[in-house]
């Protein structure tokens, strides 16, 4: 996850950084979970922590949250950019649970039916691999990027503003993804 965004980071960070001053905000006491970045033209926040709540979703009850992958890598992401000229959200966290994914794919998808109709779409796990597409149409719908596959990602939304659910399962239980993706442009509000 945190790869994904380093790139779009990478070059926003440049931009942000020709500006005047710029204020750099590092809890030491805390590591590096969380950077925040402020400039005059924006600003970025980056944190390996993440709340479920900012995601809209409530994390399946029993499910234990999934900090770092096997090589190592952060499975939790909570990044804003903000400029005058786009803005970017993303939320991401990582479970897994004793629950089959039938049960979780019941429960999440009964809680993404508040944000509009839900896609079923079938595909291999992907978990924390964001695509990101912003879209000059904002009422442009999700589609499914493929449908074949163990894997059960639940969408909700268009293009620029989404709510992802992605389910598999794992041993005798399951492994899951909370997502939150929001995009705007110039004239759009987060």
């Amino acid at each position: 996850m945190l790869k994904l965004l380093a790139a779009s980071l990478i070059l926003l960070l440049t931009l942000l950084l020709c500006a005047c001053n710029v204020k750099v905000k590092h809890n030491e006491q805390e590591g590096d979970k969380k950077l925040d970045i402020t400039t005059p033209v924006g600003g970025i926040h980056v944190s390996k922590e993440a709340n479920p709540r900012a995601t809209g979703l409530d994390v399946y009850p029993g499910s234990k949250l999934i900090e770092k992958d096997s090589q190592g890598e952060d499975k939790s992401a909570n990044v804003s950019i903000s400029t005058g000229f786009f803005g970017l959200k993303v939320v991401a966290q990582e479970y897994e649970s004793d629950a089959a994914p039938d049960r979780l794919i019941n429960y999440y998808a009964g809680q993404l039916k508040n944000y509009g109709k839900v896609l079923e779409c079938h595909t291999s796990w992907k978990g924390s691999r964001v695509s990101l597409s912003p879209s000059r149409d904002k009422s442009k719908e999700l589609t499914c990027d493929e449908n074949s596959g163990e894997a059960v990602e639940l969408k909700v939304g268009t293009e620029d503003n989404q709510h992802i659910v992605s389910i598999a399962p794992q041993g005798r239980g399951s492994k899951y993804e909370l997502v939150l993706i929001q995009i705007r442009g110039k004239q759009d509000t987060i």
